[in-house]
């Protein structure tokens, strides 16, 4: 089975840079694309200084959605949002007023790709931190998702007036261009050993899940299209979750949202739909934030699956309920309300 890669780097554009991320991209591109994935083939898609978080998003879902092993190698720069203080990928417009708008939200790595296959999915890291996101990392690891490898570092702010070099990625690029790819855990103690210890930072190491959790036997499950028995095993720990410790509780809002992931997977875009509608609904009904991550993330992909029904009149029984979500939590695109009665005032005449 093809492997898929992602080259990502970014940086902004400006005196907000702290690091030359696209540098690394040629000696990236040098690798053959067999050697980057560890398969016999691969795809390899590149990201050189992207504008749009939004693009960055388009490209990780179609990455996510390949059934082989997918490698994400990401260079850039890490900042807060100054609103809610969750960590960002800085792409070429952002700046330190604009990062809820400009950056890409680094929980959207982790919501994209929970539901691969469990060790199907290996990020490999080069970032850089500016000096309030290298505080905030003393107390919040970065969470990449419990479903996959992760390995890598993160830099210190460099100093004044110096731009960063991604010598780790440069340092991984060039032990791959020898033709082999040895394991990840390997090839990132390598790469670590032939960087200066006071430039390491961060190191970042994590191996995935084990084999009997149950997100990866659910994640198996879909990979062998058996979409009704991975239903069912969420199902299963939804309901332990809602007995333990209620309905509103975050343990059971995941696995309702797992499910919600998995009639995605299914293609039942109206069952994914409504369940992402009721966990949207009960989190605000919770007292959360209508611009709290969670909650945003469960109205996008609400209106990310309403867009894909096919059958009028179902698309037109969920509307009006989105539409009351979009009016309270707009989410970061603009026009995403404007979007909403639009499509739902086609869908009327179409049902006239």
């Amino acid at each position: 089975m093809p492997g898929t890669v992602l080259l990502l780097a970014a940086a902004p554009a400006g005196r907000g840079c702290l690091v030359d991320a696209a540098s690394v991209l040629p000696v990236l591109a040098a690798v053959p694309p067999a050697v980057l994935s560890g398969a016999d083939t691969a795809n390899v898609v590149e990201l050189a200084d992207p504008l749009e978080p939004q693009a960055v998003l388009t490209r990780l879902r179609a990455a996510a959605a390949a059934p082989g092993p997918l490698t994400v190698f990401v260079t850039g720069q890490l900042q807060l949002d100054r609103r809610q203080r969750l960590p960002h990928l800085a792409l070429a417009r952002t700046t330190p007023a604009t990062v809820r708008y400009t950056g890409f939200p680094w929980h959207w790595f982790k919501d994209e790709l929970r539901l691969r296959p469990a060790g199907a999915t290996a990020f490999v890291l080069d970032l850089h931190a500016d000096t309030e996101t290298w505080e905030w990392l003393r107390a919040n690891p970065l969470d990449t998702g419990r479903n996959n490898a992760v390995y890598g570092r993160i830099a210190a702010p460099p100093s004044r007036r110096s731009l960063g070099t991604p010598a780790y990625m440069k340092t991984v690029a060039t032990i791959l261009r020898s033709g082999h790819r040895p394991p990840l855990d390997q090839l990132h103690q390598q790469a670590l050993g032939r960087l200066p210890q006071e430039s390491v930072g961060y190191v970042l190491s994590a191996q995935g899940p084990e084999a009997g959790d149950p997100h990866a036997l659910i994640s198996a499950a879909v990979a062998a299209r058996r979409h009704g028995d991975a239903d069912a095993l969420a199902a299963h720990h939804e309901l332990n979750a809602v007995r333990a410790h209620g309905p509103a509780s975050e343990e059971a809002l995941h696995w309702s949202e797992v499910r919600a992931d998995l009639a995605m997977f299914a293609g039942d875009p109206v069952r994914s739909c409504r369940a992402w509608l009721a966990v949207a609904t009960t989190r605000l009904t919770a007292g959360q934030a209508p611009d709290a991550p969670a909650v945003e993330a469960a109205v996008d992909r609400a209106h990310h699956q309403w867009g894909r029904i096919d059958d009028p009149a179902r698309a037109r029984e969920l509307g009006p309920a989105l539409a009351e979500l979009r009016a309270r939590v707009p989410g970061r695109r603009e026009g995403a309300l404007d979007h909403v009665h639009k499509h739902l005032s086609q869908l009327q005449t179409l049902g006239s």
